[in-house]
């Protein structure tokens, strides 16, 4: 049973805001968006004073979406104490509003209700949890009806196109209404405790920072591996494909805050300001650096042939002084043997082994899990115990946030989304991040336009892979514990 946090850091409260969900109804409100303001609303972060605005164009009665929602929320309500109150508490903040974005109808009834109680100092928040293709429709009818304020935010959610034209034709029909500093482009990813950690990790130790280049690091493996298949999004899918879906948002990102230098500042400006400049130090990929996976029976669930990757894995490099020469390997893919993400750090090899060894000890390797089971992991060699001699033996320091922190660890979207209430966008992916990553990526995907993927078993670790093998390298591969 987790109870009530008795205070909260001044830091972490928050402004009595507005939440507007338009797809209100749809898949990603109900499993993500509402879980995620319900377990902040049981940590007192999201208040009696808050309204959430349930919107889509046919919504049920509200009494219907509270049992269609219940089974989303019942894990965290579970937990809860109180859970009963916690729960009524709860949806005494929803408002369903019906609003067809296709003609503006009902725009004009929500904005009378969110303007009756609206001021400079509260929030509105209208996340779009809708197709891209609506966005410019519903910005229009929201400036047409005094909704856009300086104090509203507009969060959207990725696929921001498929290529950089149609990212830039999206992002120019949501900049026809709202200024830059208004739109959160969300990539869940960023808001992991493990992810922001990394940070911490990177510019509050010494020790770590001083080896953070070319000098000590010999390559750096990024992994992203699912164990679901595209089930229902089948469809869906083979129009974008691994490199669109996951590749040029989550993977490119997770890069970005490796190879990143350290901003002057921790704000939102400078640390995207160092991750714009890693994505144009990119060199372009080459074909022999590009591997493409499809699992066996993805042609059977999609009905027809395709040359849509489920599995993609990139040799990269970052071409600036810090990181000329190093490798970066990431991959990703779905039905994999195992779910998790890891970044790996190896180190160098150390120029000259004083010790007598029968055999080679393995290199000191960082090991970041954002997922599951988030923590960090640091490979080193050490004394085997006991009689024998200096014999080495790779040992483990492990700090699993699991066991190490008594208190519940917030998932991505509830902090993402406190970060939005309070305006802080340094989680969040600026307009030029985002064109600059379809910019490495659209040329990988016009290489592998007619290429046929290679076959992989349901539930292995994708097709054999031979970029790493060709530099002598072999992916570290996740392990269920941690």
């Amino acid at each position: 049973m987790i109870t009530y946090n008795k205070s909260l850091p001044q830091t972490a409260l928050i402004p009595s805001s507005d939440y507007v969900i338009f797809g209100g109804t749809g898949d990603l409100s109900l499993r993500k968006i509402l879980p995620a303001l319900l377990w902040r609303f049981y940590n007192k972060q999201v208040t009696s004073d808050f309204r959430i605005f349930i919107v889509s164009r046919n919504p049920p009665e509200k009494s219907q979406f509270i049992d269609l929602l219940h089974p989303f929320c019942k894990t965290a309500l579970d937990e809860f104490e109180n859970a009963e109150t916690v729960w009524q508490g709860f949806l005494d903040l929803l408002q369903i509003v019906s609003v067809d974005l296709q003609s503006g109808e009902g725009m004009e009834d929500l904005s009378k209700i969110i303007m009756s109680q609206q001021n400079e100092a509260r929030p509105v928040i209208f996340y779009m949890a809708i197709s891209p293709e609506l966005f410019g429709k519903c910005c229009k009818w929201m400036d047409e009806t005094g909704l856009v304020l300086p104090q509203s935010r507009l969060v959207v959610e990725k696929p921001l196109g498929s290529d950089y034209q149609s990212a830039k034709s999206i992002n120019d029909q949501i900049l026809n209404v709202f200024e830059e500093y208004q739109i959160y482009r969300i990539d869940h990813y960023l808001g992991k405790e493990t992810v922001q950690n990394l940070m911490a990790l990177r510019f509050a130790n010494v020790i770590f920072e001083n080896q953070w280049s070319n000098r000590y690091i010999d390559h750096v493996q990024i992994t992203v591996a699912e164990q679901v298949d595209v089930d229902n999004r089948a469809a869906y899918y083979d129009h974008y494909g691994a490199l669109r879906d996951m590749v040029q948002n989550h993977l490119l990102q997770l890069l970005c805050l490796v190879a990143m230098e350290p901003p002057a500042r921790f704000n939102a400006d400078e640390v995207r300001d160092e991750k714009l400049r890693v994505l144009r130090a990119l060199r372009p990929c080459e074909a022999d650096n590009v591997h493409r996976g499809q699992y066996e029976g993805y042609e059977d669930a999609l009905g027809k042939a395709s040359n849509t990757e489920t599995y993609v894995a990139l040799k990269c490099f970052i071409d600036n002084w810090r990181w000329s020469g190093v490798p970066f390997y990431l991959r990703t893919g779905k039905k994999l043997e195992t779910r998790a993400s890891e970044i790996v750090i190896t180190f160098r090899q150390q120029k000259h082994m004083i010790f007598d060894t029968q055999t080679d000890t393995p290199p000191n390797r960082l090991i970041i899990r954002l997922q599951p089971h988030e923590g960090l992991r640091f490979q080193l060699i050490s004394k085997a115990p006991g009689p024998g001699g200096m014999r080495l033996y790779p040992s483990d320091l492990n700090l699993s946030f699991d066991d190490t922190f008594d208190e519940r660890l917030p998932e991505a979207y509830e902090r993402l989304l406190m970060d939005v209430a309070r305006g802080n966008q340094t989680l969040f992916m600026r307009l030029d991040e985002v064109l600059a990553a379809w910019s490495f990526i659209d040329p990988i995907i016009a290489m592998a336009a007619d290429s046929k993927p290679d076959r992989y078993p349901a539930f292995s670790m994708g097709p054999e892979d031979q970029l790493m093998k060709n530099d002598a390298y072999g992916w570290v591969d996740p392990h269920e514990e941690y």
